[in-house]
């Protein structure tokens, strides 16, 4: 699952992730995994980042919970001596994402262009509050990743590739990140999925199997109507 660590695509490794996994409608499903740490800096949430502290839970679902935002699986993992969080968020319309505490610092856009859709991201500045020595290189990254729904027609991803699954990434060091350095993420994409696209093809050829075997068992009783006179 994806929500079950920090470790992503090729095994890399994050301190901190994001993947949205956009539907048409605007509905997602938002994975967030990173070291408490990481969300204690990053987004300021109120929980102690000894490794050794028992994690607030309820705590967290409050924060990333609001009208539109559900939490629907919350989990715990630990790597280099650091808890690992792991959420996954119901969203109902990742437009007003950034009504919700750990997002508002972020914008988000999605609307139709005529026959495309145009998804675009900022994540600026973060709350940038002090965790002190948490056990931090310096070489930590961070990840912000898109899950696409149909064909992707355009994107701006720095590595220029889009990965299995119809995944981009777009990457930054956790430094960049606690500094507020933007990640300016743009894709546009059909305005058709792929499952959609894929169930239209399987019913077009489903129908031309049918003409075919119905033509042919045409001509099989035909031919035996003719042999028979």
């Amino acid at each position: 699952m994806l929500a079950a660590s920090c470790t992503t695509l090729l095994t890399r490794q994050y301190e901190y992730d994001e993947e949205v996994n956009l539907s048409l409608d605007g509905s997602a499903t938002v994975y967030v995994n990173g070291s408490v740490p990481a969300f204690v800096a990053l987004h300021g949430i109120d929980l102690d980042s000894r490794p050794t502290a028992r994690l607030d839970r309820a705590a967290l679902r409050r924060f990333f919970t609001s009208e539109d935002v559900t939490v629907t699986r919350l989990s715990v993992s630990r790597r280099n001596g650091r808890r690992f969080i792991h959420l996954r968020l119901a969203v109902r319309d990742v437009r007003r994402l950034s009504r919700v505490a750990p997002f508002s610092r972020a914008t988000y856009s999605m609307e139709r262009r005529g026959n495309q859709y145009v998804y675009a991201q900022t994540v600026g500045v973060t709350a940038g509050r002090a965790v002190g020595d948490v056990g931090w290189r310096g070489n930590e990254l961070v990840a912000f990743r898109m899950h696409l729904p149909a064909r992707i027609l355009y994107h701006d991803a720095p590595s220029k590739q889009v990965e299995r699954g119809n995944i981009l990434v777009w990457e930054q060091t956790l430094v960049d990140r606690l500094k507020g350095t933007p990640v300016h993420i743009e894709a546009r994409m059909e305005g058709q999925s792929i499952l959609y696209s894929a169930i239209t093809l399987f019913g077009a050829m489903a129908v031309v199997v049918i003409v075919l075997f119905t033509a042919i068992i045409w001509l099989v009783v035909r031919k035996g109507r003719r042999a028979d006179r």
